[in-house]
């Protein structure tokens, strides 16, 4: 008998933390330092499943690690190699040196550098595949409800009474469930947290090739150098790891982490450093606490287990690790409340909405990430060209009203797409995708002003 499932989420899927991180799937090289096989080795083997479920959204990326001298060069590339043994099999490519002359060949700018070091890992788009995943569910019979809110929860003698509120219509439902699974993150009221904000800058592109670049801070941590946007033409710089102790609703990069990252580009890319930032974004990561008094040095170790009154609480854990502690939370929620029931796990097997490797693999690279879709996408562009708007654009509108749940003007730009954060936006810059948009979604001039007030409201405050 299969299980009944239904997922709610106070605003759109994805918006919170998952489609805000540094768009990578990595086995997370820096974790080597603080002993965390096992974590390590199961990122990387979640690294290679995503690559063979989810291709058009995960893809390989070459990264540079560039070195300063003999010490840091025999630390880092010991480091590589565990984590290419740690990968066997699923390596992607194996590590390799880089003399001066070869790294300063890729990037001229990085003179005070006298090596480097080249691996792999995969980039990503995350709030896509956040969505990717919510699709599949729905199509496997999930019910999926954005904009709904918990508004109260009660525990019965055989069930949960949950009491939810439509934000969009303002409506009221009650439903009954077997059991609840709390997965709110930095929203869940639980108090082993310890909530670490994470930003990232955005900038047109700093580096001269096509690699990302990882770079190894003094103090021990990392941040990165990522080719973005739909052209690459843009570097996402981040991330941070600042204790949060603000409002979870309320989440900004800081003076503070400007400054750190800023200083660590005039150290990679000297004379980058007073550059003006497109954009950014901040997230917050809710780790399980322990005895580490840096926010960097926190495990990223998951914890899920069911408290006396059966709820399961899913808590920590990494963005790459997603699939693995789903099927752990499933054989718990299986093992209290269903016993009869085995649980039965595919998901390592199967392409998501069947993005298998070959299906995907003649995607045209401008929207690859609508992998086996793509016909579907490009059969909703329209014949002449909007106002404002390229015909790409405007059937990447169209599906994401149709697939995706967009019910506002941030979730076009921030969430089914990246376009916000791609350049300043104005008013004027915006009205034709708030026009669009709301073409499908029927709002009158009024509703399409105040979207438009509402996004330059947001990305204001990001700044």
């Amino acid at each position: 008998m299969p299980l009944r499932l239904a997922l709610v989420d106070r605003a759109q899927f994805s918006s919170g933390t998952s489609g805000r991180n540094s768009q990578l799937i990595h086995g997370g090289l820096r974790y080597l330092k603080n002993l965390e096989f096992s974590l390590v080795s199961e990122a990387l083997s979640e690294r290679a499943t995503l690559l063979r479920t989810a291709p058009h959204l995960v893809t390989p990326l070459p990264f540079l690690i560039p070195l300063r001298d003999l010490f840091s060069t025999i630390f880092y590339e010991s480091g590589l190699l565990l984590y290419d043994t740690l990968a066997g099999r699923n390596r992607i490519e194996p590590f390799r040196h880089l003399s001066g002359k070869q790294l300063h060949a890729l990037e001229p700018r990085m003179r005070a550098f006298s090596a480097g070091a080249r691996f792999f890992d995969c980039h990503v788009h995350s709030a896509r595949l956040v969505l990717l995943n919510i699709r599949e569910a729905v199509a496997n019979n999930a019910v999926a409800l954005n904009y709904c809110s918990v508004e109260k929860l009660e525990k019965q003698p055989d069930v949960w009474r949950v009491d939810l509120l439509d934000r969009i219509s303002g409506s009221q439902l009650s439903v009954n469930a077997k059991t609840v699974v709390d997965a709110t993150g930095a929203w869940s009221q639980e108090k082993n947290l310890r909530l670490v904000r994470g930003s990232h800058l955005i900038f047109p592109r700093l580096s001269d090739s096509d690699n990302a670049i990882a770079y190894f801070t003094r103090d021990g941590r990392v941040v990165f150098f990522i080719p973005w946007g739909r052209r690459n033409e843009l570097t996402l710089v981040g991330t941070t790891d600042i204790d949060h102790d603000g409002s979870v609703d309320s989440v900004h990069i800081s003076g503070e982490e400007t400054r750190y990252l800023r200083g660590v580009m005039e150290e990679v890319f000297p004379g980058t450093g007073s550059r003006e930032a497109i954009s950014t974004y901040s997230a917050l990561r809710p780790l399980v606490r322990d005895d580490s008094s840096s926010a960097t040095r926190t495990s990223r170790e998951h914890r899920i287990w069911a408290d006396e009154r059966g709820m399961v609480h899913v808590s920590g854990g990494k963005y790459t690790t997603y699939r693995a502690m789903s099927e752990e939370a499933v054989d718990l929620l299986c093992s209290a409340h269903f016993p009869t029931i085995a649980a039965t796990h595919v998901t390592a097997d199967t392409a998501i909405l069947g993005n298998t490797p070959e299906a995907v693999r003649s995607t045209p690279e401008l929207v690859q990430e609508y992998g086996v879709e793509t016909p579907a996408l490009l059969a909703l562009m329209p014949e002449n060209e909007p106002a404002g708007i390229s015909r790409l654009e405007a059937a990447q509108i169209s599906f994401a009203v149709e697939n995706e749940w967009v019910e506002h003007l941030t979730d076009l730009l921030f969430v089914s797409t990246y376009w916000g954060y791609e350049k300043k936006w104005t008013q004027w810059t915006l009205l034709p995708y708030a026009q669009a948009l709301g073409t499908h979604l029927q709002w009158d001039q009024a509703r399409i002003e105040q979207e438009i007030q509402v996004f330059l409201a947001l990305t204001v405050a990001a700044t």
